[in-house]
């Protein structure tokens, strides 16, 4: 029996270049540190305060989760929604290494995640178990947006699979 596909990758953030190019699309992996959270309101507005020169964050090897902070917790919303697909290749572009959410993302998506050497993941649904792997939570931009505003999360062993890696996907 092959254990390696029942193995879980321990990924520390900030993720380096090095632990992107030993993923491969099926891995089950587990998140430990820091991650931020954005969806359909914040994203895109960082996005644009990038392009206008401001630093709100430091995204070099960054992870994204696509999800809002509501008292519920988190959970996963689907990231092929055109105002979050559309950061993901810029965001990637200047440092964000992982993209957490749900759902299949375009093949042009898909080939910006290998050009710059970023990989997407998705994460179950599932409110109650990810709520449980946060440490911390902090808002970090945007707090007009309420929920949706960018949290930084410290995070204890938030579960995922890779799903778009080196120019593949499972979908």
């Amino acid at each position: 029996m092959n254990d390696d596909k029942w193995s879980i990758k321990k990924i520390q953030t900030p993720i380096t270049s090095e632990t992107i190019q030993n993923l491969r699309i099926g891995d089950k992996i587990e998140i430990y540190g820091t991650i931020f959270t954005g969806r359909d309101a914040a994203l895109p507005k960082l996005v644009e305060s990038i392009k206008n020169g401001e630093n709100l964050l430091d995204i070099e090897g960054a992870v994204f989760m696509h999800t809002a902070m509501s008292p519920a917790g988190i959970s996963p919303t689907t990231s092929n929604k055109e105002e979050i697909e559309e950061s993901i290749p810029f965001l990637s572009s200047r440092g964000v290494k992982m993209h957490i959410g749900k759902g299949a993302l375009s093949p042009e998506t898909v080939e910006s995640l290998e050009k710059y050497g970023s990989v997407f993941v998705v994460t179950p649904p599932a409110a109650a178990l990810l709520t449980s792997r946060l440490i911390s939570s902090e808002v970090v931009a945007f707090p007009e947006e309420g929920m949706e505003a960018i949290h930084r999360l410290k995070v204890d062993g938030i579960p995922g699979i890779v799903a778009s890696a080196h120019g593949e996907s499972v979908y």
